[in-house]
């Protein structure tokens, strides 16, 4: 992997892990068209760039990282096991699903979800919990079983976490946030698990490619946190769930 790469995947990393449009989707796309084979290398560094984005949420959420919120982690942990159990029981067959075409077809339905749930679920007196830690026990524990749907490549984390939010009542704004918040023990679950599992890779790794795609992947995903807060304070969901299926349609196009 060249620089060049660890950085044009470090953005694309960024950007796209806590929009509902799957950072694994288009890293497995990004892959593809660069001519990334998916080797154990390659898995570690995606490791890498993944567990930066968990630093842009601390760094953007530092007053959520304390002993005083313990009530919030206690239901941030309860949304997070569905997620955990299922993909630690299932983790070889959810490897089979990695493909282009799983990936453009998840795109297609998740953007079809997100236009339904605007058109027909959504409406500017139905979020009524507007702050994250106003969240309910029963609340957390649905967005849990919604993000189990994550699993499937081209579904998104963030995208799966936030119709599930949106559905069970948060506004749109808890629910970006609930889902950044929630993004820190399942990246982090998925990094320890990986490093136990790949840590000889790093040792044939080009470390100046991980610390580049590190770097870039934090700041880019620090300031795509703050800027899609921004845009929710104007504008809804449905400009995603266009993109969506526009980009799923293209896969299907392309790679068929």
């Amino acid at each position: 992997m060249t620089i060049y790469d660890s950085i044009f995947l470090g953005i694309i990393e960024g950007f796209t892990e806590f929009l509902p449009i799957s950072s694994t989707g288009h890293l497995i796309v990004v892959s593809e068209f660069l001519g990334i084979n998916q080797t154990s290398v390659t898995k570690a560094y995606e490791v890498i760039i993944q567990f930066a984005a968990i630093f842009a949420v601390v760094l953007n959420y530092k007053d959520k990282f304390t002993i005083k919120k313990i009530d919030l982690w206690i239901k941030i942990f309860l949304a997070f096991l569905p997620i955990g159990v299922v993909g630690f029981i299932f983790s070889s067959q959810i490897k089979e699903l990695f493909s282009v075409n799983i990936v453009a077809i998840m795109f297609i339905i998740g953007g079809i979800i997100f236009l339904i749930v605007e058109k027909f679920f959504i409406n500017e007196n139905r979020g009524t919990v507007n702050n994250v830690e106003q969240v309910t026990l029963k609340q957390s524990m649905i967005i849990g079983f919604a993000q189990v749907f994550a699993l499937i490549p081209g579904t998104s984390r963030a995208g799966s976490t936030i119709i599930g939010a949106l559905l069970v009542g948060l506004s749109r704004k808890a629910s970006a946030e609930f889902s950044f918040l929630l993004a820190f023990p399942v990246i982090s679950a998925v990094t320890a698990y990986d490093l136990l599992k790949h840590y000889r890779e790093f040792s044939d790794a080009n470390l100046m490619s991980l610390a580049i795609g590190f770097t870039v992947s934090f700041i880019v995903a620090y300031l795509t946190i703050k800027l899609f807060l921004k845009f929710l304070e104007k504008f809804t969901f449905v400009s995603f769930g266009v993109y969506r299926i526009v980009f799923g349609v293209i896969l299907l196009t392309i790679f068929n």
